[in-house]
């Protein structure tokens, strides 16, 4: 039907429960980042398209993000850049 019972950020308990019950992991749903968190890391990605662990946990702090979202978001950004040129 297209409506999700769940909280956002959390797989549904019948899919994680599957997924454990075969030995795997259930899937993460994509991090919605927020227009001032775009704009945060767009102008950081200016200034730096690849991050020290340092500056990936300042910003992962002062976002509110994990570590391997920023990190993430970062390999995604520079393979847009890579397909723009």
């Amino acid at each position: 039907s297209g409506e999700r019972p769940w909280a956002p950020g959390q797989p549904p308990a019948a899919e994680a429960e599957s997924a454990e019950e075969a030995g795997g992991r259930a899937r993460r749903l994509r991090t919605a980042f927020s227009a001032e968190q775009i704009s945060t890391l767009e102008s950081s990605f200016q200034r730096h398209q690849y991050l020290g662990a340092a500056e990936r946990r300042k910003l992962a702090g002062r976002m509110q993000l994990s570590e391997v979202q920023i990190k993430t978001w970062f390999q995604n950004r520079r393979m847009k850049l890579k397909r723009q040129l």
